[in-house]
């Protein structure tokens, strides 16, 4: 990897970052579809540091994913299984929680940057994947992308700060029917209701954020930053509240069967129905 004289450059096992002209692009490359496990999560927090020390050179952070199937399938739900039949159940519910403190701090750290952020997204962008899509400020789609929430077959919630951010971003009923029936939606649809800023052509998304950060790249940062801590609140309050609810969720023998029965699936999809 090129370094650049900034130096904010750096590969992990499973994504990477680089700064080219003032936009900062970090690439998920962990197969089979950027599970969002122990190791991801290792790797975000280092990402999320370096994002804290504001290199003043990076303008705009763009968030894509090099795996062909799409930008994240969410959490790892085999790990999550192969450690809660490992652990008694107050060790499931510490571990779980700590999880959920650790990514929900890398989250917000990237919700709240000042730099203008964007996710360029293709193929499946579910759960934990769509929780952090959700966490950009522009969302620009491939027309093949599909979004999900599907906790709900599990006998959960999504977890990473799904729920408050989709209250803040568009409307209730759309937030209710990801939410309730665990069903996706594409990309047309999503743009319909506001989750998406733009649909692209299959193959487009990373080429179109990449413009459209070069656009972004020529307006003041000062003002930029100023604008989007006005029009995009963090709802912290909210997103305790959602962990709170995962943890209580999580304790119920019904969560463990349902992760037994995606873990043990020889279907494709075992997380669509």
């Amino acid at each position: 990897m090129t370094v650049h004289p900034a130096g904010v450059a750096r590969q992990t096992k499973t994504l990477s970052w680089e700064l080219k002209n003032e936009i900062l692009e970090l690439a998920l490359h962990h197969p089979p579809c950027n599970e969002i496990g122990t190791a991801m999560l290792h790797d975000l927090e280092q990402f999320v540091a370096m994002l804290e020390s504001a290199p003043e050179h990076a303008r705009v952070l763009v968030i894509h994913s090099r795996q062909p199937a799409g930008f994240s399938t969410g959490a790892d739900l085999r790990q999550l299984y192969a450690e809660a039949q490992a652990r008694t159940p107050a060790e499931r519910i510490h571990g779980i929680r700590d999880f959920l403190n650790r990514i929900h701090r890398v989250l917000n750290s990237i919700d709240a940057s000042p730099l203008t952020t964007i996710a360029a997204v293709h193929g499946v962008t579910f759960g934990g994947g769509l929780e952090l899509a959700l966490v950009c400020d522009l969302i620009v789609a491939d027309k093949l992308a599909r979004f999900c929430f599907p906790e709900l077959r599990l006998g959960l919630i999504p977890g990473f700060g799904g729920i408050p951010r989709l209250k803040r971003d568009i409307g209730n009923g759309i937030v209710r029917d990801l939410l309730l029936t665990g069903r996706s939606i594409n990309a047309i649809k999503a743009q319909s209701v506001g989750l998406v800023a733009q649909v692209v052509a299959e193959g487009e998304a990373l080429r179109v954020a990449r413009a459209t950060a070069a656009q972004i790249c020529k307006f003041d940062p000062a003002t930029r930053a100023a604008a989007k801590s006005f029009v995009k609140p963090i709802p912290r309050e909210e997103l305790e509240k959602e962990i709170d609810l995962f943890c209580r969720l999580f304790e119920r023998p019904a969560v463990m069967e349902g992760l037994r029965r995606f873990v043990e699936s020889t279907d494709a999809h075992p997380y669509l129905p």
